[in-house]
């Protein structure tokens, strides 16, 4: 069965760092773009970053660029996407989904979260003093 689980969330203090990762079942690991997205409270899940299905190519949010990287590991059976969260703030609090998009092009990776076809359960991240 096909599935995404996150994991690694948890309380942090501001300017400290989070290491997050989605363990991805499958085929769904070498055939789709995983992405990371986030819902606050009251708020829109928005796009946080994602990688092509060759890991050639990344995009992120702006809010994260230079804080944030995605990563994926290759290792025997240990099909992973992480997410290094460095310098973490207040405002990056909110459930953290990673998500998979099945149909993709070559090096494109869609930032809207309605082009993802399978997401996992989240993981909180809370960043408070």
């Amino acid at each position: 069965q096909v599935q995404l689980v996150e994991s690694g969330g948890g309380l942090v203090q501001p300017g400290t760092a989070l290491r997050l990762s989605c363990a991805v079942s499958g085929r769904t690991f070498s055939t789709s773009n995983i992405g990371w997205f986030r819902q606050a409270p009251g708020k829109e899940r928005e796009f946080v970053a994602a990688m092509s299905r060759s890991g050639r190519s990344r995009r992120y949010a702006d809010s994260v660029k230079g804080r944030f990287t995605i990563s994926r590991d290759n290792a025997k059976n240990k099909n992973s996407v992480n997410l290094q969260m460095n310098s973490l703030k207040p405002e990056d609090t909110a459930a953290y989904y990673c998500a998979a998009d099945f149909i993709v092009f070559d090096e494109e990776i869609s930032t809207d979260a309605n082009q993802y076809d399978l997401w996992g359960q989240g993981t909180q991240v809370a960043v408070s003093s």
